[in-house]
């Protein structure tokens, strides 16, 4: 060190001490203050390392009950990051109760319901949430039923876009194609362990996965990403690696392969048979129907066709026009372009991803009841066709 500089830091050195021997209470709480910054800046490193899983559940650790609810008409991803949630509350010593709204009635959540054997609380408005604590999966904003916008979410676990978050903890990865994925990569984490479905008289009572868990996580992942072919990135191969060793195959079998309903096989041959295409963009209205279910369904097995990069099916039930669209053509962003086509319709809500979306809106609101009503239901389909080519 040249000597200027050891000369200097001499004088440094000789200030502190006078300053300190004039003034020790004041030097004292100098140093004091020093030391509750060092510490508060390693306490915040701490809880920067710590995985996301580890910080959930010591949050969850701190409620006596939570409530873990699922978006309306729960799939599968949704359904599997509920039973993992309420695992993970279970272990941090909390009591879970997993609430949805609106109705399970696609025949493979229905199966994934009942072949998991799951305890669901049907719930109508949120007066009927008990707990104070809430943790949202797979969605990011509480909706579907009266009193939703004033629940302040504890935590958010979701892969999809949009501005809602949780009061303390929040996992928004919009890059994943399901939430499942996340709740894996919690698990694995954390260190815990997958159960053999083939060994019995197992104990779980331990950061363990049971098949059930194992199973339902799995499904998720395939469920949305279209068994592991769209909407993937790494994290979801890896999460299905780290699940394999522990899912039950005759449970996976039965959820995968339900027996399916008359009307949905009637709903698809109907949006085939009256589809009308316009270069390569399809668009089919298969009238009333009981089981809505049936729409989105149809859609996919409309995009099957060839030539045909884009679909919207529409169906009816009671006055309300139920909208499903499927694009693989990177020129239509599909929730967009149905959020374009109901914006000016009262009463009308569409969104999704770029390659899946849906909505719904009034029939009365487009035929001219109600201020600044839309599009008419005969214009409709041109109407569609016009969003999907982007001129809307």
């Amino acid at each position: 060190m040249p000597l200027w500089q050891v000369g200097g830091l001499q004088r440094e050195l000789e200030s502190i001490t006078t300053f300190a021997r004039e003034s020790p209470l004041l030097a004292a709480l100098i140093v004091v203050g020093l030391l509750l910054t060092l510490i508060g800046i390693r306490v915040a490193i701490g809880r920067l390392r710590r995985s996301p899983g580890e910080r959930l559940k010591q949050l969850l650790g701190k409620t006596e009950a939570v409530a873990v609810l699922m978006h309306p008409n729960p799939d599968p991803d949704a359904m599997s990051c509920a039973l993992a949630a309420a695992r993970l509350a279970s272990r941090a010593g909390s009591d879970p109760t997993l609430y949805y709204s609106g109705q399970i009635r696609h025949q493979e959540n229905r199966a994934f319901q009942t072949v998991l054997d799951l305890d669901f609380n049907h719930i109508e408005a949120a007066s009927e949430i008990a707990e104070e604590a809430v943790v949202l999966v797979d969605h990011n904003s509480a909706r579907g039923f009266p009193g939703a916008e004033g629940i302040d979410p504890l935590a958010v676990v979701d892969h999809h876009p949009g501005g809602g978050g949780g009061e303390t903890f929040t996992d928004v990865r919009t890059e994943y194609g399901a939430c499942a994925t996340i709740f894996a990569e919690y698990f694995e984490s954390l260190d815990w362990k997958l159960i053999d479905p083939e060994v019995e008289n197992v104990d779980a009572d331990g950061d363990l996965i049971d098949p059930e868990v194992a199973t339902g996580l799995l499904y998720g992942i395939q469920s949305d990403t279209k068994q592991l072919t769209k909407g993937c990135c790494p994290a979801e191969f890896a999460a299905a690696e780290y699940l394999y060793e522990g899912i039950d195959e005759d449970l996976l079998d039965r959820i995968a392969n339900p027996q399916v309903d008359a009307e949905v096989l009637e709903v698809k041959a109907q949006a085939i048979t009256d589809r009308e295409i316009k270069n390569a963009f399809a668009v089919s209205d298969v009238g009333t129907v009981s089981n809505v279910d049936a729409i989105p369904q149809a859609a996919d097995e409309l995009l099957r066709l060839e030539g045909v990069t884009a679909v919207v099916v529409m169906g009816r039930k009671g006055d309300m026009l139920h909208l499903s669209g499927r694009s693989r053509d990177d020129r239509v962003h599909m929730g967009k372009t149905l959020e374009a086509v109901v914006e000016d319709i009262p009463m009308g809500s569409a969104g999704g991803h770029a390659r899946m979306g849906g909505g719904q809106l009034s029939v009365d609101h487009m035929n001219g009841i109600g201020p600044g009503s839309g599009v008419a239901m005969t214009d409709f389909k041109g109407h569609l066709f016009d969003a999907m080519a982007g001129e809307v």
